[in-house]
């Protein structure tokens, strides 16, 4: 059942994934990222985001779900991940493809978020997101988030490509209820 006022929005499935990973690798890493405004590819080295084992861990976590958004062509072009924690959601894995960015997809997706957060109780929504990443940041500020002042350590992990110059993660918040 989809519970969503956005018709292009629904909860992924396992069956996603493949499509998934493309999409969140293309959006953040290499070449094809560049296409967008969302690219981390000038922060971090490679072709990888995720892949398939990390992505299928996240969709399976107890709490957790992966809305996706799809095209009048039935083409996965955004999705976030969503992870309950107590009265507070966890936004991860946000992207949009870099053809389709600037086109208001990424304001539906953050609108099924927060109607998912209302739906399971929880307060606010809060992200990570690498703290030099000023264009983003503004973005999401507009969008009523605000920095926490809480700042994480932003680790390579083997997965997600070598680091070009020291990252943090800085913390954004939103108070939804």
């Amino acid at each position: 059942m989809n519970y969503f006022t956005i018709p292009e929005i629904c909860i992924a499935t396992e069956n996603d994934i493949p499509a998934i990973v493309q999409l969140l690798n293309s959006a953040y890493r290499g070449e094809a990222s560049l296409k967008g405004w969302t690219t981390e590819a000038h922060l971090i080295a490679g072709e990888v985001r995720t892949d398939e084992n990390n992505l299928q861990e996240v969709i399976r976590k107890p709490g957790s779900v992966v809305l996706k958004y799809t095209n009048e062509k039935n083409q996965l072009i955004g999705c976030v991940n969503l992870q309950q924690q107590g009265d507070r959601l966890y936004l991860g894995m946000f992207s949009v493809s870099p053809e389709a960015q600037g086109g208001g997809i990424g304001k539906k997706i953050l609108l099924a978020a927060e109607q998912h957060a209302l739906n399971e109780g929880c307060r606010s929504i809060f992200m990570q997101v690498i703290s030099v990443r000023d264009e983003l940041i503004h973005w999401y500020i507009r969008h009523g988030y605000q920095d926490k002042g809480e700042r994480k350590p932003f680790n390579e992990d083997g997965l997600t490509g070598k680091h070009l110059q020291p990252l943090e993660f800085m913390i954004l918040e939103k108070y939804i209820s």
